[in-house]
């Protein structure tokens, strides 16, 4: 009987000291704070690579070619079969037949879905370029075409820097301030290759003023959000196409709009950055923080290549 009892007080001892030593190094999971922070910082959104050995460096023109393609999401915002698409360009389509039509990155899963607080990694899809059949010309032995791959997607960027308002900033008063106006650093980006990097804050009376700068942090192109991403790899683009983004801006909690130039709704990149500047009437007499609200719409291209070699094979 007693040694019943000590067995069970064992049991029960071990079990109480499993539950309270929980997982092994590494196995803890992001809280809650660092994976909405990891979430809502980052310039990167839609990547490209090529699965190793597809598309081989070397194969002869009987053999089948196939490319594999990794696409993954490494931004906030979810991307649904018409958002996003991928195309090889660069072979000759008379040579390597079929690669050259644009495939969905969304294909076989609707929707791919940027990172969140339950997968901070972001979701991803792979792709097949297959062509049966490589048809070199009468005579020509050998063929070394580079490929591109591109990506042409439409996003979307969500801001929230927080400013500080004050309407009685440059008067005196015995009144102790909650903060003081000041500039706000934003340079981590926003969970998406274009971002607010820095925004100027100034006061004029009862009426703020801020100084929004937009920077493409990424590796590719920014273009405008209207263009046609089934073409925009292989299409030819207009001026008006290119490094131009669509943009609103409210502050606060209640969306107050404001004054914003350029007026048009419309900003242009000029070496990778610009500006929007936008003035707000603010009621009362007490300095308060506030999130200062910035949307920005825009599609995106960029491209990874490799070099192939094709040689005919012997007869």
């Amino acid at each position: 009987m007693k040694k019943r009892l000590w067995s069970g007080i064992l049991l029960i001892a071990l079990l109480f000291l499993v539950a309270c030593k929980g997982g092994a190094p590494g196995d803890k999971p992001l809280d809650t704070e660092a994976a909405i922070q990891r979430v809502q910082t980052g310039t990167e959104g839609v990547k490209l690579s090529l699965v190793q050995n597809y598309p081989p460096n070397l194969l002869y023109d009987q053999n089948e070619f196939l490319a594999l393609v990794e696409v993954k999401n490494k931004g906030n915002f979810d991307l649904d079969q018409r958002d996003c698409f991928v195309q090889i360009t660069g072979a000759d389509p008379n040579i390597i037949r079929g690669i050259d039509q644009p495939r969905s990155c969304g294909e076989n899963l609707g929707v791919l879905e940027g990172k969140d607080i339950y997968n901070v990694e972001g979701s991803a899809n792979q792709l097949e370029f297959r062509s049966a059949g490589i048809a070199l010309p009468p005579n020509v032995f050998e063929y070394n075409p580079t490929l591109n791959v591109v990506a042409c997607y439409t996003y979307r960027t969500t801001a929230s820097p927080l400013v500080c308002i004050d309407p009685l900033f440059y008067q005196i008063t015995s009144e102790q301030k909650a903060c003081t106006p000041k500039d706000v650093s934003t340079g981590s980006g926003q969970g998406a290759p274009v971002g607010v990097s820095y925004v100027g804050v100034d006061m004029v009376g009862g009426r703020a003023i801020f100084e929004i700068n937009i920077k493409n942090f990424g590796s590719g192109r920014v273009l405008s959000p209207f263009v046609s991403l089934q073409t925009c790899g292989s299409g030819s683009l207009d001026f008006t196409d290119i490094d131009r983004l669509r943009y609103s801006v409210r502050l606060g909690s209640t969306g107050l709009p404001g004054d914003c130039k350029p007026r048009d709704g419309f900003v242009r990149l000029t070496n990778e950055q610009g500006k929007i500047i936008c003035s707000f009437d603010i009621p009362g007499t007490v300095a308060y923080e506030t999130p200062l609200l910035v949307d920005l719409d825009y599609s995106y291209t960029e491209s990874i290549s490799k070099k192939v070699k094709i040689i005919r094979t012997p007869e």
